[in-house]
């Protein structure tokens, strides 16, 4: 489980949210939602280590992750919106260098398997600057499939796709739920009825006008 304790954090002096929990359990999707400049993407970068919280503490599998953030890191793949990628490098050697960064042996066939699964084989060898801001989202897509995490922290990942990867990407984090991973993720994007997925409203968590005098 992941679980977010009394979040708190603020932005050029203007609090954001506070005492923002949540919990979320294997095989399920939690969706973060709220309007623009809420926070967002804010909460994604704090739970992924990327910022700190002013108040509050994150824990997975019941330990604080502050005890411990390497063998948490270990645990998720984060996807934000410029994906980590090199533009004059193949998609082969994009997820092969990212696979290094996260300690991880290159396998040439768990990536060419990845490529397959998103929806771009025989691009393996292509480099990103001749692809389409669709077919690049797909390569930072693949990561997923070949770091295989338990935990999946996406910042927008519907981003740039077209109606039939809209329809796949549904699918992947359906099917990660249902083998018992995690998905946290923003999104703008309506999900298809009957979608398991939950919703974390960070507007909720907007402090008080009192709190905020």
């Amino acid at each position: 489980m992941l679980e977010a304790r009394q979040l708190a954090v603020s932005r050029d002096d203007r609090m954001l949210f506070c005492g923002l929990d949540f919990q979320l359990p294997a095989g399920q999707v939690l969706q973060v939602a709220g309007p623009n400049g809420v926070g967002k993407t804010t909460l994604l970068n704090i739970v992924a280590g990327l910022a700190p919280a002013e108040a509050g503490e994150i824990f997975w599998q019941g330990r604080r992750v502050a005890d411990d953030p390497a063998a948490f890191r270990r645990d998720f793949t984060w996807l934000g919106h410029q994906g980590g990628l090199k533009l004059m490098l193949t998609a082969r050697e994009n997820l092969g260098w990212l696979a290094r960064l996260r300690g991880l042996p290159v396998d040439d066939a768990a990536v060419l398997a990845a490529l397959e699964t998103v929806g771009l084989p025989g691009y393996e060898d292509v480099p990103l600057a001749r692809m389409s801001a669709g077919q690049k989202r797909r390569v930072g897509l693949a990561r997923l499939f070949v770091e295989r995490r338990p935990l999946w922290i996406l910042d927008e990942p519907f981003t740039a796709i077209d109606r039939q990867g809209v329809v796949e990407l549904e699918g992947w984090l359906g099917r990660h739920a249902a083998d018992g991973g995690m998905v946290l993720l923003t999104t703008h994007h309506e999900f298809a009825p009957g979608f398991p997925v939950q919703r974390l409203n960070v507007a909720d968590f907007r402090p008080a006008p009192e709190y905020l005098s």
